[in-house]
């Protein structure tokens, strides 16, 4: 029986070594693969986090605001608080835009370099012991019409039509005049803008100047221009600073008939360093003499208040008739040619 008993005892025990072999084996695999586990849903989760953070910051950058606050992630944190950084330069520098964009609107003027003057500078010499008023005829085109000017019992200042088809000789009414005007023909925006040699906004430089030349030459003696028509172009400050302009270098003094409220001509000769002169009153839009004679008394009254004005007519029967019976309204004013309020200016 003792024989037996070793031989059991010997054969149980490589049994329990092999057993426990296979338990380390088993517990080894299980560790690594529960920890490959582990690291993956780690690496799982922290990917789904992002995702669904970045999800939620799309969705709330597309989507209205709603009443309910959604969670506030960190990306949306770091989001904000770089938005915080940059915004308010971004703010200032739109501002500006809209200021710079808005300023442009208004005054409706492109950028135009100024250039020195080439003739002297004029000024008003208006002031006197009476308030001054300048009767100014406009559309003088006959001969017949000037006579009628001159046979006035006051000084009126003739305004001429450079030549055009019915009057191709017109420029040969200013021989020997000592006060006149040019009346150019300038762009309204309506039938009026079919006179040969009216001025357009669209002309280019060389055609203005070619234009201004010619008035020189028709006009050796004229020293002022006042717009016929010209509402458009008196509008348009790149036009008008571009005219202005080479009236100066010829010699010309630019009145404006002001035919429009939204002329540009004041900010032009300020830009200059001129006085700006324009018309105050026009005093025959309606062809009666109860009509003019009440806008002889507004000229007046304009006259007194800032020392002189300056009244625009044509020459109409009618106005010739209010004006020859117009001494009683104009007796408390001195009227006087265009030049007679300006003054030379040194340099």
């Amino acid at each position: 029986m003792a024989p037996k008993s070793k031989k059991s005892a010997t054969t149980k025990k490589p049994i329990k070594k092999r057993r426990s072999k296979k338990r380390v084996k088993k517990f080894g695999f299980s560790k690594v693969f529960l920890s490959v586990s582990m690291i993956v849903m780690i690496i799982s989760v922290g990917v789904f986090g992002y995702v669904l953070g970045k999800k939620d910051i799309v969705q709330e950058r597309t989507s209205k605001p709603t009443q309910h606050k959604q969670i506030y992630t960190t990306l949306q944190l770091l989001n904000d608080l770089s938005n915080m950084e940059f915004s308010k330069p971004k703010e200032e520098h739109a501002k500006k835009e809209v200021i710079k964009k808005e300023t442009a609107i208004k005054a409706k003027e492109p950028i135009v370099k100024k250039t020195k003057a080439v003739h002297e500078k004029v000024d008003l010499a208006y002031r006197g012991k009476k308030p001054k008023l300048v009767i100014i005829i406009d559309d003088v085109s006959s001969l017949k019409q000037l006579k009628k000017i001159k046979a006035l019992p006051m000084k009126v200042t003739p305004s001429i039509f450079p030549p055009f088809r019915y009057a191709k000789t017109n420029h040969k009414l200013a021989k020997g005049l000592k006060n006149y005007m040019i009346h150019l023909p300038m762009e309204s925006g309506k039938s009026f803008d079919k006179q040969h040699g009216t001025l357009l906004i669209k002309d280019a430089n060389k055609k203005i100047k070619a234009r201004v030349k010619e008035m020189r030459k028709l006009f050796p003696t004229a020293r002022y221009v006042n717009n016929h028509t010209g509402s458009k172009f008196t509008s348009n400050y790149k036009a008008m600073y571009t005219l202005y302009e080479l009236l100066r270098k010829e010699g010309f003094v630019f009145v404006d008939s002001r035919t429009v409220g939204t002329t540009k001509v004041r900010k032009v000769a300020h830009s200059f360093g001129d006085k700006y002169v324009g018309r105050d009153i026009f005093i025959d839009n309606k062809h009666t003499v109860a009509y003019i004679h009440k806008q002889l008394k507004k000229a007046v009254r304009v006259a007194k208040r800032k020392g002189y004005a300056i009244a625009i007519g044509h020459p109409h029967f009618v106005t010739m008739k209010a004006l020859k019976s117009a001494n009683r309204i104009l007796k408390d004013v001195e009227i006087v040619y265009i030049d007679e309020i300006y003054k030379k200016v040194k340099k």
